[in-house]
């Protein structure tokens, strides 16, 4: 149960990132995105060298940084504190043409809205939240008097209904995870290289990290979950079927 309870915390955290200015979301975040010169690459597979310079002249002295997340995006203008929002026109309305010459709030709020799906997470911490119900219903240790009129301390076998239950939601919030998991580090990354590469000499982007850790984290504490309640169930059928074959004995 602590464990789906930390998963839950896990993943939470990382569907807020960007949707704040509080401290620390803004550093949970997809991609970011951000003017920053640099020595161009240079490639024989490039028509047109020349044009990083002309990309480098329009972008100026900027320095504005985005940051993407499930359900918002950060911008930094000048080095200052982070601007989150959930409207990327809001944000477009606090920077100048300067500050953003190359619309990279615009492209941030198209990498959100057409490849970013939280709906898979979101699925996964309602099955788990169920399955963390489900398990508060096991039976715990209690004091029984036997046949001799001594106590002791007995742990009856939780249902054997419930336990496949809570094994199929855990499960199939781990598979959920794992596939948004993946969807996302792959996105995020095609993404960042594309936009680094378009802004060869004048943009820089990259993948966060937190939000790697934080999903991969959040999978693992599931799909540990997962394989303890198949050992319980496999432990509870094993039991039952030798307890049994002692009864047939006797």
């Amino acid at each position: 149960m602590i464990f789906i309870a930390l998963a839950i915390i896990l993943l939470s955290l990382l569907l807020a990132g960007c949707s704040s200015s509080s401290p620390l979301i803004p550093n949970i975040f997809l991609i970011n995105l951000l003017y920053q010169p640099y020595p161009p690459v240079l490639n024989s597979a490039q028509v047109d060298p020349g044009v990083s310079t002309a990309i480098a002249n329009i972008v100026g002295t900027s320095r504005l940084e985005v940051r993407v997340g499930y359900f918002g995006i950060c911008i930094n203008p000048d080095g200052g504190s982070f601007l989150c929002s959930n409207n990327a026109s809001a944000l477009a309305a606090q920077v100048s043409v300067d500050q953003d010459p190359l619309n990279l709030i615009w492209v941030a709020s198209t990498f959100e809205n057409n490849i970013v799906f939280p709906y898979l997470i979101i699925i996964a911490i309602i099955f788990a939240f169920l399955c963390f119900i489900l398990l508060a219903t096991f039976p715990s240790w209690h004091e029984e008097i036997d046949e001799r009129g001594s106590e002791k301390d007995v742990k009856p076998f939780p249902s054997r209904a419930v336990s496949q239950v809570a094994l199929a939601l855990i499960f199939v919030a781990s598979v959920f995870v794992l596939v948004s998991v993946l969807w996302q580090h792959t996105a995020s990354v095609a993404a960042s290289t594309i936009a680094q590469d378009l802004g060869n000499g004048a943009l820089k982007s990259g993948i966060g990290t937190s939000a790697i850790v934080l999903g991969w984290f959040g999978f693992v504490l599931f799909i540990t979950v997962t394989i303890g309640l198949l050992v319980i169930i496999l432990s509870i059928k094993f039991f039952e079927r030798e307890l049994d074959d002692l009864v047939d004995d006797g």
